[in-house]
């Protein structure tokens, strides 16, 4: 048999209680439990606890903590149900256990996967430059079922997409003086695509943006390109050489009249 004979506050976690007890060879200290789970189980002096009654407050204990655990994770930005549970399993916590402590979260409203699947949305909309296909991939990693995204991604509607798609789109037109025309296009659509914006979105988005350059422009890219496709085939000659180059730029994107400008001019600097 064994009795509680002595309850103590912890010296460093107030919130926490050393249970002394008697087995028959006087008083020793037995475990020490959290304020909830002493007042929960109606722990005191003289109550008789029996081996039942101690898998009992083991088990209260290992929940409690892991509810300590999640709420610390939960402290530093909100977070999905997956990442809990992924996060408790990484701490060892049995699959009861934290089953138990995503119980009393949800309880407690400390986890809600729908109002995470908004913030996250509206975090992004705010913030990102990524389309809803990466969005949606990112909160399915994140666990949050189907329904849920979809849902929160209704305040991300075609207009704010279109508004994020041209704006990164002329940004990289901007930055894209030392490439031809077509292909600052051609890079400002993957781009759109590896952000996660659906085709019509990129289509109109691509339609709004000017990546037309000035010629003297797009002249001094065509050359810088030139240069090094010289350079690259100066082991070929003739015919062979001048397909080479010509080639090479065409898949820049440099319209054809500038190419035959540029491959006229280098036949006359080396003489052919």
């Amino acid at each position: 048999m064994t009795v509680i004979t002595k309850i103590t506050v912890g010296k460093k976690n107030k919130n926490r209680y050393n249970i002394f007890i008697d087995q028959g060879n006087g008083e020793e200290y037995g475990f020490s439990v959290s304020e909830d789970v002493l007042i929960k189980l109606d722990l005191k002096k003289g109550k008789v606890i029996d081996q039942m009654e101690a898998m009992e407050i083991a088990y209260q204990e290992d929940i409690q903590k892991g509810f300590t655990i999640a709420l610390n994770f939960l402290s530093f930005r909100m977070r999905s149900e997956y990442e809990v549970k992924s996060y408790l399993q990484e701490k060892d916590f049995e699959s009861h256990i934290i089953k138990e402590v995503i119980h009393k979260l949800y309880q407690l409203n400390y986890l809600n996967d729908e109002e995470f699947a908004m913030a996250f949305v509206s975090t992004k909309i705010n913030g990102a430059d990524k389309g809803p296909i990466v969005i949606t991939q990112e909160l399915k990693l994140k666990g949050v079922e189907e329904s849920l995204i979809q849902k929160a991604l209704l305040q991300y509607t075609d207009e704010l997409q279109l508004s994020h798609a041209i704006k990164l789109a002329s940004k990289m037109a901007s930055v894209g003086k030392n490439r031809s025309a077509i292909e600052v296009k051609r890079k400002a659509e993957q781009t759109l695509v590896r952000k996660g914006y659906v085709s019509f979105i990129i289509e109109e988005a691509l339609r709004e943006v000017d990546f037309s350059q000035e010629e003297e422009v797009e002249w001094d890219s065509l050359r810088n390109h030139g240069e090094k496709a010289v350079r690259r085939y100066s082991k070929y000659e003739g015919y062979e050489f001048k397909q080479k180059v010509k080639s090479a730029l065409y898949r820049k994107g440099f319209p054809i009249e500038l190419i035959e400008r540029y491959l006229d001019e280098i036949q006359q600097e080396i003489g052919e």
